[in-house]
């Protein structure tokens, strides 16, 4: 049975009539091939236990090729045969140095228990794409390997190369794509700048546009283990000096210790427009905040919705525990883990010797652990990179087609509370922005946790959204 709609409505999935007529409808062949892409990704297991980046970049690799791209300008390369990185170059004419666009392959582990979908099967219902990477980041892998497809059937050229890295350990492990191709295939994606589809995106209240994000600066991403050890004995002697008391007790403390209310130069660029969308109590304290001294209420109110205090503090929770060794026999050793999103311009040593400061608990040994899950006394050298406000080159392009995507939302440069590889690539001297046109509702961030989603309009969205940007970038002046 046909279905006969108004003029311009998209005709896309009995599920995603009910959502909002998306801002810019696909043609049917670009539609079907990024959902079949978008499908073939989280079906892909990309976990760091068992998965693999490198089948997934093979498999991407290989619409490359069938889609036309040389063989010379698709290469999966990597450190070892489960750590794959795709690097794809688009050739342009070459008048101007290329860009950069960098994504990862790899997800968070996802437990089928936690989960009412199958967390690696894609699932449509109710408008929605279910799966793990549907907000973070297989969205944007398969917008972007549509669009290198869509601009090659179209036999566009570029002005300027586009190199497209999709990468692996992202979120964890021991082999970071981005850090690994710097220090071993930096020719492979040298470019004037990065386009990072990790961050940015657009934000949404029950569906409706509110701003675009652009990533300028970001959160420095640390894991601290705590640790006690103790003689041990049996359970029927109790003693107070008890390593799990220890670290508990710890923990609590944390948890009722809040770090310094901070704001730099993106932050508050984006409360100050922030403030301007928002009305009531909300864009009064926003204002509020801004002022010197900032107002210590308005902080207060603001410091209770979790989005705003993660952008106006360094935040420490704990994430993992581990202790004892058996039921009946006090434990010997008492273990937990507290990550921190640290602000920029404190480093990660800074804020180990503050949570030795908050403990305060001799007995507790705070040591630092890097992304192989190795354990150091002390913190190497790592510091968060500083705000970096993009150039008119990306944010007027990306100002336009916000306008002509989502009705003039204004675009509002931003902090990322997160973390991701623009940590690597700014380390390099390759200046980074946070650019996605996928549009999220600020209630509904999934990311990392169960039952994680995304609208289906809104990924359709952001495929035209990169066709269009990458368009405005890489045309001839």
């Amino acid at each position: 049975m046909k279905v006969h709609l108004p003029l311009g409505f998209a005709i896309l999935t009995t599920s995603a009539l009910l959502q909002p007529l998306s801002a810019a409808p696909l043609d049917e062949t670009t539609q079907h091939l990024a959902r079949d892409i978008f499908q073939q990704l989280i079906e892909i297991n990309t976990t760091d236990s068992v998965g693999s980046t490198t089948v997934a970049a093979e498999a991407m690799a290989k619409r490359l090729l069938d889609a036309g791209f040389p063989a010379e300008d698709v290469k999966v390369v990597g450190p070892n045969s489960r750590k794959g990185n795709l690097v794809a170059k688009f050739r342009g004419i070459g008048s101007r140095k290329p860009i950069l666009i960098i994504g990862h392959l790899d997800v968070v582990e996802a437990r089928r228990a936690d989960w009412t979908t199958d967390p690696f099967q894609f699932v449509e219902k109710e408008g929605y794409f279910y799966g793990r990477g549907t907000q973070d980041m297989k969205v944007n892998d398969a917008v972007l390997v549509t669009n290198f497809i869509r601009l090659r059937r179209e036999n566009y050229r570029p002005d300027r190369d586009i190199i497209l890295a999709l990468t692996a350990d992202e979120e964890g492990g021991k082999s970071n794509g981005v850090d690994w191709l710097l220090k071993n295939d930096r020719n492979l994606i040298e470019a004037e700048f990065v386009l990072n589809a990790d961050a940015g995106g657009v934000t949404t209240v029950k569906g409706k546009p509110v701003n675009v994000d652009v990533e300028a600066n970001e959160k420095l991403y640390a894991d601290y283990q705590l640790s006690v050890t103790n003689p041990g004995g049996h359970s029927s002697l109790p003693v107070p000096d008890n390593a799990i008391y220890h670290v508990a007790d710890a923990l609590g403390r944390l948890e009722r210790t809040a770090f310094p209310m901070e704001l730099n130069a993106v932050t508050r660029v984006y409360f100050t427009r922030r403030a301007a969308l928002e009305t009531g109590q909300t864009a009064s304290d926003m204002k509020a905040i801004l002022l010197t001294p900032p107002d210590d209420s308005a902080v207060a109110r603001l410091s209770a919705d979790a989005r705003y205090n993660s952008l106006i503090r360094t935040t420490c929770v704990a994430t993992m525990m581990d202790a004892g060794h058996a039921p009946n026999a006090l434990p010997q050793l008492a273990q937990a883990n507290v990550n921190c999103r640290i602000l920029p311009g404190h480093s990660a040593e800074e804020i180990r010797l503050e949570l030795v400061r908050i403990f305060a608990d001799p007995k507790i040994l705070v040591r630092y652990v890097d992304d192989a899950r190795n354990v150091y006394d002390h913190t190497p050298d790592k510091n968060a990179f500083p705000p970096i406000l993009p150039p008119d080159e990306v944010l007027k392009p990306l100002a336009r087609i916000a306008d002509e995507m989502w009705n003039g939302v204004p675009v509002i440069p931003e902090m990322e509370t997160g973390a991701s590889d623009s940590i690597y690539t700014v380390a390099a001297g390759l200046p980074s922005y946070g650019v996605s046109g996928i549009a999220i509702d600020q209630d509904d961030v999934r990311a990392h946790g169960k039952d994680e989603r995304v609208r289906v309009n809104s990924f359709y969205d952001g495929v035209e959204f990169y066709y269009r940007y990458l368009k405005a970038l890489t045309t001839a002046r």
